[in-house]
């Protein structure tokens, strides 16, 4: 196990710059989910950890050696960490004992050394009896764990997964984010995870850096990151918000469109700033306008759009009197009709304000 400390790390290719001067720690034995969209930099700074490219600028340490800098680079082979690829890169003609072994044999680790870490290594990712098998007789949930057990025979202090997940269907994901958080469980490896799922980081990781053009926007836990958001991109993309465009009146009192709203969080604004409203959709509250005014609090009038049953509740699209439009999740049970004139709740302790 090491601590990763990246401090100032920035590349670009050409013109464009890929990360932009992103420092981030992470503990001993932490697991750490790098979470972004696509071509948010998130491969690209798991390659500068993993020495595959050369920084521009800043250094990367793990533990207390300096491992990355513009003047020094060590070599992927000797930065004692593991990688687990999206597409398991199994030599098929092997048996699963041979591919886990496949490092230890190139390092030259003689037998029965080298049998006693393979076997163990199975153990840990539960494949005992696996040993004799080839990759095409297994699921692709065990051929992840033998990329695993293959990664970490190596003993790295370091373990980066790369989108492992992707390539697996929705039941098996589920079935494998679980596994991933009892091997982190039983073996306290520090452990940095590549992902594009909000879901699949909330789930399995202690922390959460949300990643947006070349930048760490946020660090946190999920709860955190995903209850007191510090942007309108963080906001957006953890979980999905209502983000709209409102100006200040007073402490915890902003305008939206033609409706007065009491917000979370007064402090850090002034009468008159310019800043974003957000909501999650499964906090708004819908009511029927011909059932009569309910009492509650921030309520604006609006029009359904559109409605999309998902089971367990409707996916609603309403434009509010001021011309905003906001999404909201209601009870299945509670159907509209299309057109149909509604009262929208903002509930104030679910309004958070953000900058612009």
């Amino acid at each position: 196990m090491a601590r990763l400390t990246l401090d100032g790390v920035t590349k670009s290719f050409g013109a464009f710059r890929a990360l932009d001067d992103v420092s981030l720690e992470v503990a001993n034995g932490e697991f750490m989910a790098i979470l972004g969209a696509s071509g948010c930099g998130k491969t690209t700074l798991l390659r500068q950890i993993a020495g595959f490219d050369k920084l521009d600028a800043g250094r990367i340490l793990i533990g207390d050696s300096v491992v990355s800098t513009v003047q020094r680079h060590v070599p992927p082979e000797r930065r004692r960490i593991g990688i687990v690829f999206q597409s398991y890169a199994l030599w098929p003609h092997m048996s699963v004992a041979e591919n886990v072994a496949y490092g230890l044999t190139v390092a030259g680790v003689k037998d029965p050394e080298r049998a006693r870490r393979v076997a163990a290594a199975l153990t840990l990712v539960e494949l005992d009896g696996f040993a004799d098998r080839r990759p095409g007789l297994l699921s692709g949930g065990q051929r992840q764990r033998v990329a695993l057990a293959r990664c970490l025979v190596t003993e790295p202090s370091l373990v980066l997964l790369d989108e492992p997940l992707a390539n697996l269907d929705v039941n098996l994901r589920a079935s494998m984010e679980d596994e991933f958080a009892r091997f982190h469980a039983r073996t306290a490896t520090t452990m940095i995870y590549v992902t594009h799922d909000q879901a699949e980081a909330m789930v399995i990781a202690d922390r959460i850096a949300v990643m947006n053009k070349g930048v760490i926007e946020q660090t946190g836990s999920p709860q955190e990151i995903y209850e007191r958001p510090r942007s309108r991109f963080v906001a957006s993309f953890m979980g999905g918000a209502n983000c709209l465009p409102a100006s200040v009146l007073g402490p915890g009192i902003v305008r939206c469109g033609d409706v007065q709203v009491r917000a979370a969080d007064p402090e850090g604004f002034r009468p008159g700033d310019e800043v974003v409203l957000c909501i999650r959709p499964h906090a708004v509250r819908v009511h029927r306008a011909r059932n009569g005014v309910p009492r509650g609090e921030n309520l604006a009038s609006g029009r359904l759009l559109q409605q999309a049953y998902l089971g367990d509740f409707h996916d609603l699209r309403i434009a509010l009197s001021g011309g905003a439009e906001v999404r909201a999740l209601t009870p299945a049970g509670l159907a509209y009709d299309g057109g149909e004139e509604v009262l929208v709740e903002l509930p104030a302790h679910a309004c958070r304000l953000l900058h612009t």
